[in-house]
């Protein structure tokens, strides 16, 4: 790789990119011996996006937060319901979702901090009180994670309880894969893909429960999503995988398309196209997702 190279033709594209930078001094002085050779494409990738990439106002940046903090809350309610329900978790299992509930805690109180430290006001559901002892827990009049009735023993029945897990889970992955775009430019970027990358661990974790024994799920749940198959057997939560089984990605590239030499037909199956990516999905389409659940 000749970097000098590289920028000279990226100067003959656009004559004021130096402009957008800070001289070409500068940019080579960024690059110098300090960064290593593997590290060029990502680092290269972050200059430039630097001087091209769109960037977040504040006041979006703080209604995406809350629109997190939103979700966050939702899942911290339903772990910590589940966490203290006797008799619910089997004690192997248990660990797991006391840890994923930690970390739904420590997103809320993260996500919190940095909309405070923006100048916004962090959103609190109804019925929160700060003087509570534990002011993210809402026991009562906020949360029904019956589903108004759809589901009466989401607390009460193990497979139950995964299923809606999963759900959550995915849910929250495609709330947060949809709001990246608005978010690039800004300072808050790199937390949002960990806390999304976290949240796609939790979803992974439920899913290898259901898939094995005792559970055994019937649609055999892969760490992923694959094409657009929902916790089975019922089809309730379709809508929560509306757009999974796209296998056209940025470009216009459909990945079915591309040659596989693993495949017999030459090309990506389209269940493994439709496992490589998760859709993200925009704001309105997630909170009425979760409606059902809100009192």
């Amino acid at each position: 790789m000749n970097f000098k190279n590289i920028l000279t033709e990226i100067e003959k594209t656009d004559p004021e990119v130096y402009e957008r930078l800070s001289g070409r001094r500068q940019v080579l002085k960024s690059f110098s011996s300090k960064v290593a050779v593997a590290a060029l494409p990502i680092a290269l990738g972050s200059l430039f996006k630097k001087a091209y990439g769109k960037t977040a106002a504040a006041g979006d940046v703080v209604s995406i937060l809350n629109f997190a903090l939103q979700l966050e809350y939702f899942e911290y309610n339903f772990y910590h319901t589940a966490n203290n329900t006797g008799g619910l978790i089997p004690t192997n299992d248990k660990p797991g979702f006391r840890n994923i509930e930690t970390h739904e805690l420590a997103h809320i109180n993260f996500l919190s901090d940095v909309v405070t430290t923006l100048g916004g006001t962090p959103y609190t559901p109804p019925n929160y009180v700060s003087t509570a002892i534990i002011p993210q827990y809402i026991p009562s009049g906020t949360y029904d994670f019956t589903g108004h009735g759809a589901h009466p023993n989401v607390f009460n029945d193990y497979p139950t309880f995964l299923t809606l897990a999963q759900v959550f889970e995915d849910t929250g992955v495609h709330a947060y894969q949809g709001q990246m775009p608005n978010l690039i430019g800004s300072t808050v970027i790199g937390q949002a893909f960990q806390i999304a990358t976290t949240e796609g661990r939790h979803a992974a974790h439920v899913r290898r429960i259901r898939r094995e024994a005792p559970i055994s799920a019937i649609e055999k749940p892969a760490p992923w999503i694959t094409n657009n198959i929902p916790p089975l057997p019922t089809a309730a939560f379709q809508p929560y995988y509306t757009g999974e089984e796209n296998t056209t990605q940025i470009g216009g590239v459909d990945i079915s398309s591309l040659p596989d030499s693993y495949s017999t037909s030459g090309t990506v199956p389209v269940l493994s196209a439709t496992a490589a990516f998760d859709e993200g999905k925009d704001m309105a389409t997630i909170v009425s997702l979760i409606q059902p659940f809100l009192v």
